[in-house]
């Protein structure tokens, strides 16, 4: 092994390192299995632990996955590509199409765990929506699941006053979902505002999305606004990841 400035990582960086480089060169396609701890142990003449270690490292960072018995290969990733402006296009929902449907192609998506409640507004949310301190949300909350993987969690609140008694308190909304609703209500979106931000997950979080130890997790907090600057839903959202890639195409 050259005697370099690099060198001076620990080993089972160095190691990480070196099986990274041969995945992004292609070395290592995704599915193709990678030398175990035995192989470089002998390769790089380290104890197991540093070669676990190593592994571990690639595994945390999403780049590899164990299989139980049959060794550490690396992870197929067909990132989602979330488009941030073409999503919330009135096309999109008021042409009675999820606005998913500008991310996902071809590619299999389920919304299961979903509930719908009526619930004291959180403070945030309250204020937000600039609610009267009796008033109660709607309150939706789903996962979403592509290609048999959860991607995201999401909980939108809606004043209840505005949404009592419509298809927006339904687990189905109907075609073009929440936003073609609030339109049928004379409260059509006319704008959007997001804040992003990311941080490590919560246990809940890291388990119902299926992450691996390590992954982050981005947090979307959207706002719509409806003619006259009226604010009619939050969304709050935690997308995994190792997932995404969020996309913005706009003119200059």
């Amino acid at each position: 092994m050259a005697n370099t400035d690099n060198d001076r990582r620990p080993k089972y960086r160095r190691i990480a390192d070196a099986l990274r480089e041969a995945v992004q060169s292609g070395e290592y396609g995704p599915g193709d299995r990678l030398p175990g701890e035995n192989d470089l142990m002998a390769a790089y003449g380290v104890a197991r632990m540093t070669a676990r270690h190593a592994l571990s490292v690639l595994r945390d960072e999403g780049v590899v996955e164990a299989r139980k018995g049959a060794g550490v290969f690396v992870r197929a990733y067909r990132p989602l590509r979330r488009r941030g402006i073409q999503r919330l296009a009135r096309q999109q929902w008021g042409g009675g199409r999820s606005i998913w449907s500008a991310d996902i192609e071809n590619r299999d998506l389920e919304v299961d765990q979903v509930s719908v409640s009526e619930e004291a507004a959180p403070d945030r949310v309250g204020a937000v929506l600039d609610l009267a301190a009796e008033e109660t949300v709607c309150v939706r909350r789903r996962r979403f699941v592509l290609d048999a993987k959860p991607v995201l969690l999401a909980t939108s609140y809606l004043p209840m006053p505005l949404v009592a008694g419509t298809a927006i308190t339904r687990q189905d909304t109907g075609q073009g979902g929440t936003y073609a609703r609030l339109a049928d209500l004379g409260f059509e979106p006319v704008r959007f505002r997001e804040e992003i931000r990311s941080r490590m997950p919560s246990q809940e979080e890291a388990t119902r999305l299926g992450m691996a130890t390590g992954t982050p997790v981005i947090l979307i907090c959207r706002t719509a606004y409806a003619e006259g600057g009226r604010p009619v839903e939050i969304n709050e959202m935690t997308l995994d990841a190792a997932s995404y890639i969020l996309e913005y195409d706009f003119e200059a």
